[in-house]
């Protein structure tokens, strides 16, 4: 096999003799030893469909599950078919598609791609994963040459995988290798030739092609123990990242990005265009954080850019409490109280104190205490994020209701309400007219009766009040409207 080398001292090339490969499993590729980017490229035959742009030249393409000599598909799963065949049960990164190729009788091109828009002056590394399907040793073994050129023809570089030898079982193997674009070139033609003849094996499946800008080593470091942070976040203090890039751009930018999805997508963060870079403490949230470089020229095409290693800050959020609104009781009754938080599976309860509660490691326990007492609860998330909150119950002796007011418009006395009385518990209050005629309600907020009944001011005269308590207890009493 050949190879054309592309001179570089921040890569190192991995040639074997070919005499090597033929009896072996593997095989053996060119790989970036420096810092890749993000793919610019990456073809992974989807979920099954055959929507991709490539060509394969004297073959033909099949929805069957078994293709036949000169024939493609684009599947999921490929069986044994009966044949002397491995079953491959996924793709290489498992849950999608792969190109299955049933090689022609004649050696020749198999697959051919136009890829565009690549940096001019930038090496890529090219990356495909293979699939010898033959289990059967004594068959013929797939074969290939994978290469990258010009759209004028001239070749960029090349690898030749020799006789890619039968595994056990069905095994992944990827191949690879880099090469450097022309000083206005932005398309190359990526060839992938089968040299060996079908009709007696040679059968082989085809995954995630990729190309990725490949560059000078870079590293980001943080401070010990802080390269991947999980904390809540009222833990949170400034930390920062500093990186270095090996010689080998001649005039280097840097941006940092951050991404808030694991890392699908990256934004680049406004003004972090140095080495360092300060992460300050942020709302609740993931957060991956890495640099990217390229030439100066070229910074503003992400596609150019190399990037680093990523560090990660997983930024947990308290978990909400509210203990609710203070409360008013009397002595020797009880009251629940209201608390309320986001109802996260996980979440620690803890009152304190925890005197005259029914339980205190529940949300909302039963209180009676004999004098005002104020409680504080504090929340433990599953994450042990840590929230508090207070509430006051007001305990008093008895209930206090005025038995006379004045709704005459003078601002005084003009509202018939009840200081102290709680009706959040259920508490109810009904005020009738000497005939029996409900002409007030109130239950679920305080007490303010203006007089009227329907809109209309009732006159002067004596009605009956009930309070009716939840667990049962009915007040009574008499109550003077004067006009």
């Amino acid at each position: 096999m050949t190879f054309k080398r592309v001179l570089n001292k921040y890569y190192l090339l991995s040639l074997l003799a070919a005499s090597l490969l033929v009896t072996t499993k593997s095989v053996f590729a060119q790989l970036c030893t420096g810092s890749l980017g993000d793919p610019v490229v990456n073809i992974d035959f989807g979920t099954g469909a055959s929507s991709y742009s490539f060509t394969a030249p004297g073959y033909r393409y099949t929805t069957g599950s078994c293709p036949n000599d000169g024939e493609y598909s684009i599947t999921t799963f490929q069986s044994s078919c009966g044949r002397q065949w491995h079953s491959v049960a996924t793709d290489h990164t498992g849950g999608g598609a792969f190109m299955m190729v049933n090689a022609s009788n004649n050696p020749g091109d198999f697959f051919l791609q136009t890829v565009s828009n690549l940096c001019p002056n930038t090496t890529y590394e090219f990356s495909a994963w293979v699939l010898n399907v033959v289990n059967n040793p004594g068959l013929i073994k797939p074969n290939l040459t994978f290469k990258v050129e010009t759209t004028g023809g001239v070749i960029l570089n090349q690898y030749a995988t020799g006789d890619i030898g039968v595994a056990p079982q069905a095994t992944w193997e990827q191949v690879g290798f880099f090469f450097t674009t022309g000083p206005t070139s932005s398309s190359v033609v990526l060839r992938i030739t089968n040299n060996a003849p079908g009709g007696n094996g040679n059968d082989l499946a085809l995954d995630d092609i990729t190309f990725r800008p490949c560059g000078p080593t870079i590293r980001s470091v943080a401070p010990p123990g802080f390269d991947t942070v999980r904390i809540c976040e009222y833990q949170q203090q400034p930390i920062r990242y500093q990186a270095t890039v090996s010689t080998g751009y001649s005039s280097p930018a840097y941006q940092w990005q951050v991404s808030v999805d694991t890392g699908r997508t990256w934004v680049d963060i406004l003004g972090a265009t140095g080495l360092q870079y300060n992460r300050n403490p942020s709302l609740p949230g993931h957060y991956s954080y890495r640099i990217t470089v390229a030439e100066s020229s070229l910074l503003g095409i992400a596609m150019c850019r190399i990037a680093s290693n990523v560090h990660v800050a997983d930024i947990y959020p308290k978990p909400l409490i509210d203990a609710g609104p203070d409360r008013t009781m009397f002595a020797g009754r009880s009251i629940q109280i209201g608390a309320t938080s986001d109802g996260a599976g996980g979440n620690l309860y803890q009152w304190n104190p925890s005197l005259y509660l029914s339980d205190a490691t529940v949300l909302n326990p039963i209180a009676t205490p004999p004098l005002t007492q104020t409680y504080t609860v504090q929340v433990t998330s599953a994450k042990n994020c840590i929230n508090t909150d207070q509430v006051v119950l007001s305990v008093f002796d008895k209930l206090y209701v005025p038995t006379a007011f004045t709704p005459n418009g003078d601002g005084k006395n003009d509202l018939w309400t009840i200081p102290n009385l709680d009706l959040a518990d259920g508490t109810q209050v009904y005020v009738f007219d000497r005939t029996g005629l409900l002409v007030f309600t109130a239950s679920g907020s305080t007490v303010n009766w203006d007089g009227n009944f329907k809109g209309i001011p009732l006159q002067t005269g004596v009605f009956i009040f009930m309070i009716k308590y939840p667990d049962g207890f009915i007040q009574k009493g008499k109550l003077t409207l004067i006009r």
